[in-house]
């Protein structure tokens, strides 16, 4: 056999190296499906024998359209992405700013001229199972039709009867503010090509009937994906580190795998229905920015039976071990090991003009289970975005004994300062001191929508 030249074989290890690179690549850029982690068989929904794990939950299976739409329409948290401060709800104009430039939520009112008020039941169901609106330009991803095209086409229908129901507003919002070539809708269809399967909801006959309804409420309805997992270089999730956490709209969203540690593994069934429910368990933590909006807007408003399926669903998904520790859940003092002499002092002072009074130098709130730090996870976390942003915007929940609320404090307090602050607080009341800088702060202000 005749010896390959020096030529040769150098073309030859450049296509290995090629090939090796390709593979490389297509790993990070094509990641799993949603419900990939699942196994098992999955089949059609109308060969499915089990409870239809679609639509309403059974106490509204015979409410009228429009009824049904609402409840959907809630439980997909439509009304907080499609309405601005202030503003008319579902008009739209809401910012979001990402690493490519500022997009606005569209006006989805039934307004013929600046909402959907003319779109046809086809068109609406293509926008929102493709991300194609109805004069054939793409949709930008921050709508999650990735996660929407599990929807059922009668659920989508619901949802724009009830849409159709509610007061109109001729209302246009912004142009977004995207740089070449990011303004090029075109190349979403490339995108949507590699991420969205187009494909509906498709039960496992092997999972129980509770799993299912989880699984299309967290998957489809909730998109809990599109917040909870870390994205590609390509911005499309990587469920292969589905559910464990990233920060979104500046804000984290926490680990919620079945780890221990880092997930919410360690928490008992009742905690995790509590957390969805109202937002706070007394020795875990109190939801805030989007989070808070999720459950105030969404969770809150769900069937019980629901958000047992979704408990249900989110203890299969697998641990993920991430980077937040295990919480202290003591209370505080200033341990000389924590607070170190290179600690800016202001964060100590500014704690005890502005914090002390609700939180207390305990960590344990004297007014209100929702001032409580110790143990929070946001508290725990070293990063300390959370705190820093609860700083910045405050908190403004509808609870049930009445609502809370937290001030704002971005406009009083510097950037330096804001930092000093929440480094104070993690190192105080939290597992590790975070190390926060003013230009960490002026980040988070340009990342959180608006």
């Amino acid at each position: 056999m005749k010896a390959l030249s020096l030529g040769h074989k150098l073309w030859l290890t450049l296509g290995v190296l090629a090939v090796l690179v390709g593979v490389a690549v297509a790993w990070v850029m094509l990641s799993p499906r949603a419900l990939g982690f699942a196994g098992g068989h999955a089949v059609a929904l109308a060969d499915y024998r089990g409870p239809d794990p679609t639509g309403v939950p059974a106490e509204l299976r015979s409410a009228d359209l429009v009824t049904r739409g609402a409840y959907l329409a809630k439980a997909a948290d439509c009304a907080v992405c499609h309405t601005a401060t202030d503003g008319q709800p579902f008009a739209g104009g809401r910012s979001f700013p990402t690493a490519f430039g500022v997009i606005y939520s569209p006006n989805i009112t039934a307004d013929r001229q600046t909402g959907i008020g003319a779109w046809s039941d086809s068109e609406f169901l293509r926008a929102v199972h493709r991300g194609i609106r109805r004069d054939g330009q793409r949709l930008y991803p921050a709508f999650p039709y990735a996660s929407y095209t599990l929807l059922a086409d009668d659920d989508v229908l619901a949802i724009k009867a009830y849409l159709f129901s509610l007061p109109t507003a001729h209302a246009t919002p912004p142009p977004d503010q995207l740089a070449f070539p990011f303004n090029q809708r075109w190349l979403m269809g490339l995108w949507a090509a590699l991420y969205n399967p187009d494909q509906r909801f498709q039960p496992h006959p092997d999972r129980s009937p509770a799993w299912n309804r989880g699984a299309y409420l967290a998957e489809s309805l909730g998109h809990c994906g599109d917040c909870h997992t870390p994205r590609n270089p390509a911005q499309a999730l990587d469920n292969r580190r589905k559910f464990a956490g990233t920060v979104t709209q500046g804000w984290r969203a926490f680990n919620i795998t079945s780890d221990r540690t880092s997930g919410v593994g360690g928490w008992s069934d009742a905690e995790l229905a509590g957390y969805l429910h109202a937002g706070h368990v007394a020795g875990r933590g109190s939801a805030g920015g989007p989070m808070a909006e999720e459950v105030d807007d969404s969770l809150s408003l769900l069937a019980p039976s629901d958000i047992g399926a979704l408990v249900v669903y989110l203890r299969t998904i697998p641990d993920y071990a991430g980077d937040v520790p295990a919480p202290r859940s003591s209370r505080a003092s200033d341990a000389p090991k924590l607070m170190q002499a290179s600690f800016d002092p202001r964060g100590k002072q500014i704690f005890e003009g502005a914090c002390a009074s609700c939180h207390s130098w305990s960590g344990v709130g004297p007014l209100s289970p929702y001032a409580t730090l110790t143990g929070d996870r946001a508290v725990n976390d070293p990063s300390a975005v959370n705190v820093a942003q609860m700083v910045l915007a405050g908190v403004q929940r509808r609870t049930a004994d009445g609502g809370t609320m937290m001030p704002a404090f971005g406009a009083a307090y510097s950037d330096t300062e804001i930092a000093a602050a929440a480094n104070y607080v993690t190192a105080r009341f939290g597992a590790a001191p975070s190390h926060l800088t003013a230009g960490d702060v002026a980040k988070l202000r340009r990342e959180s929508s608006r």
